[in-house]
């Protein structure tokens, strides 16, 4: 449904006192005048008109004029429908225009609802809030105005799902680039140009999909069909990527990298100022396993509790992998068997954890002893060879 004034209908806004009257005007040129704005279009114009008293000029043009266009900005970002991108192979591009395609983004992951330590999830928070309201002081410091986060952590620890959350917190668009389809430097560069501002320029496991070692003269020689199909993105380029030239085209977006094995990452790649924030998601602990009970049980205290906790101090869990044991099996929620469900998995990953320190102990003990038998063995030999 949308709601519009009508031609010649005037409204009334009230603002510090002051009534300020707009009026929905049309003009229509003379008969006698011949106006062509393009195919099919007349010299009919349309337009508002403010009409304030002359002693409100001031007002007028210090302080309302400037309210109504922030309320304006205001009212096209909230209607703004955000979107997710992914790159297209350049044998697909149109124009520069058409290396993006998108779809509707609606994620519905929130910070309230991301599993995650209290503190930890305020120290995201607020990073983000400052970062979106620091253009000026990004401008007076000289440097661009974005901003790196690294997600490092096990499978299943809720890498995307934090994506997600900032996406949602700050109303940004998400770009999700896929290196692999990347061919060369310049691509990357001209994929980034065509990113807009209030974005998050994704890159997942970004160790596993290209090589960004520069060590590329060990790899055995293939084919020229190959070598066409390789991504030639180095090391160089990425990071020139991230915070060279080219990454001051524009404003107001974050870079964020996951992987989940952050030591084989290229340390230029990650230090301070290319990836600002580094944020660790790690197994599951109890202040997280309580997000996702309220979440998935609405269920904020329960005698199961102390022994859950206990259990989740003891065996390394993925939050993934707890929720899906919180998971309800019918439409009646059943928390007692959604919390047993849970203590009997983490009762199996304790057992196999002992089970598997106890044979690590036994095979110690085995290598021992055969290493003190070829001792005692050598040492006989030793002996035998010094009998005259």
């Amino acid at each position: 449904m949308s709601l519009a004034l009508d031609d010649h209908e005037d409204v009334v806004d009230h603002f510090r006192g002051a009534n300020m009257r707009w009026s929905k005007i049309k003009v229509v040129p003379r008969a006698t005048t011949i106006v062509t704005n393009g195919p099919g279009r007349t010299g009919e114009r349309r337009m508002y008109r403010l009409t304030f008293h002359r002693r409100h000029r001031r007002l007028v043009e210090d302080a309302y004029l400037p309210h109504v266009l922030a309320e304006g900005r205001d009212a096209i970002a909230r209607a703004r429908q955000r979107s997710l991108h992914t790159n297209k192979p350049k044998d697909d591009w149109e124009g520069d225009y058409d290396a993006w395609s998108s779809v509707k983004f609606e994620h519905p992951s929130t910070f309230s609802t991301l599993a995650m330590d209290p503190t930890r999830k305020q120290e995201i928070l607020d990073d983000l809030q400052m970062f979106r309201d620091s253009r000026d002081y990004y401008a007076s410091i000289g440097k661009t105005w974005k901003r790196g986060y690294l997600l490092f952590g096990p499978p299943g620890t809720g890498k995307s799902t934090m994506i997600a959350a900032m996406a949602n917190f700050l109303d940004y668009d998400v770009y999700d680039l896929e290196l692999t389809s990347v061919k060369s430097n310049t691509e990357l560069k001209r994929l980034f140009i065509r990113t807009k501002g209030k974005s998050i320029i994704v890159i997942e496991d970004i160790d596993c999909s290209i090589d960004l070692t520069g060590k590329r003269s060990n790899k055995k020689k293939t084919d020229d069909g190959e070598k066409d199909k390789e991504s030639k993105v180095t090391l160089s380029g990425v990071l020139n990527f991230i915070d060279g030239l080219w990454s001051a085209c524009g404003g107001e977006r974050i870079i964020v990298f996951t992987t989940n094995h952050k030591e084989n990452l290229d340390p230029a790649l990650i230090r301070r100022g290319r990836m600002d924030m580094h944020i660790e998601m790690s197994y599951c602990c109890f202040e997280s396993f309580k997000v996702l009970a309220k979440n998935y049980l609405g269920v904020e205290e329960h005698y199961m509790f102390s022994e859950i906790r206990q259990l989740l101090g003891e065996v390394n869990i993925s939050p993934a992998d707890v929720a899906e044991n919180l998971m309800p099996r019918s439409k009646e929620k059943d928390v007692d068997s959604c919390l047993g469900r849970l203590v009997m998995a983490l009762k199996e990953k304790s057992s196999a954890r002992n089970k598997d320190g106890d044979e690590n102990d036994n095979s110690g003990k085995q290598q021992e002893e055969d290493k003190n038998k070829k001792r005692d063995i050598s040492n006989d030999d030793k002996k035998e060879d010094d009998v005259p």
